[in-house]
């Protein structure tokens, strides 16, 4: 009778590799601390060994799951992948697997979010915005798991963030759609309640327009969702008020792109007809017809610094840092001066 193969253990590893066991440790916990040579070494001795960490000893050694869990608004759209893509790759490389919620713009859900990854060990949480009850964080507060918001900047707020000024940002478009001579402007819009990124965007709309001694009371606003029925149903709302916007402003480049399909759809012109932008810059901005002109987010820098910054908050016990990052405009062919 053939016997059982013993189970490899971080010894036989150490000793296949010929290094110490703590450097296998460090390959599988923090390889961007090893260098090319040793790591790759080790990681062939894994997998000759078939070697499978005891995650269940380390969890109870170190007192923490190496778990992050991070609640993004929606799975609907691009809008978050990119950042998303970089925070997974920057845990990864620290050792932590990140858990994905989507609380579908509701508060509760994203309430109940929250308390089930915390009762499942997540060490830390990533959460999309300042806009929540404050009895959430009280309730992070109290089970000691650090919390950091991403895809905003607010410099007096609590919870520290690692983002972007919003109404900056949006504020720096609009200037430049005013200065090329807009004045009838639409804009095309998430809901505002429980989203201070689409409230803070509208702002730096409405800062524009008073610099220019406009008044805000005449920007038509068009609330929607991201399905492209409801889309197309808000720039026909827009293209139907006389005289017609000659430019669309939208909250972020889904919405945008949503709007001038519906343009080509009704043989409407852009730019020529009505200007189109959009926020966020996502790769398919620059792949539409005609190109987008948009705001660039640095998602991938985003993604990185929440990332060290969570782990940091969760590493070392501190309160974290607030990150501010920059934006760009980036002028492309959808956006022209207004035919007069």
């Amino acid at each position: 009778m053939q016997s059982e193969r013993s189970v490899p253990t971080l010894d036989d590893v150490a000793k296949a590799a010929g290094v110490s066991t703590a450097t296998v440790s460090r390959c599988l916990n923090s390889p961007d601390r090893v260098v090319d040579k040793t790591r790759k070494r080790v990681l062939q001795a894994v997998e000759e060994l078939g070697y499978a960490p005891n995650f269940g000893a380390r969890i109870m050694a170190v007192k923490r799951s190496f778990t992050i869990g991070a609640i993004v608004p929606t799975m609907e759209n691009a809008i978050f992948a990119r950042g998303l893509q970089a925070f997974q790759e920057e845990l990864h490389k620290r050792g932590y697997t990140l858990l994905v919620a989507s609380s579908t713009y509701q508060p509760d859900l994203e309430r109940e979010q929250v308390h089930k990854l915390v009762s499942r060990g997540a060490d830390g949480l990533l959460l999309i915005g300042h806009d929540r009850d404050p009895a959430v964080y009280e309730f992070l507060k109290n089970q000691q798991v650090p919390a950091l918001v991403a895809w905003t900047y607010a410099a007096t707020a609590p919870q520290r963030s690692v983002g972007f000024d919003n109404r900056v940002a949006m504020r720096r478009l609009a200037d430049e759609i005013l200065g090329l001579g807009h004045t009838r402007i639409g804009v095309i819009s998430a809901a505002r309640q429980g989203n201070d990124r689409v409230r803070q965007r509208i702002e730096g709309i409405n800062d524009a327009l008073m610099s220019k001694g406009l008044s805000p009371t005449s920007l038509n606003t068009v609330e929607t969702t991201y399905d492209v029925d409801q889309v197309a149903r808000a720039f026909d709302a827009l293209m139907a008020v006389r005289p017609r916007p000659t430019v669309v402003i939208c909250g972020n480049d889904v919405l945008a792109v949503g709007a001038l399909r519906r343009a080509y759809d009704l043989g409407i012109k852009v730019p020529q007809d009505v200007s189109i932008t959009g926020f966020d810059d996502i790769e398919l901005a620059r792949i539409v017809v005609p190109a987008l002109t948009t705001v660039h987010v640095p998602h991938q820098k985003m993604g990185r610094t929440a990332a060290q910054e969570l782990v940091d908050m969760v590493e070392n016990k501190t309160t974290g840092a607030s990150v501010k990052l920059e934006t760009h405009i980036r002028i492309r062919e959808s956006l022209a001066a207004p035919q007069q």
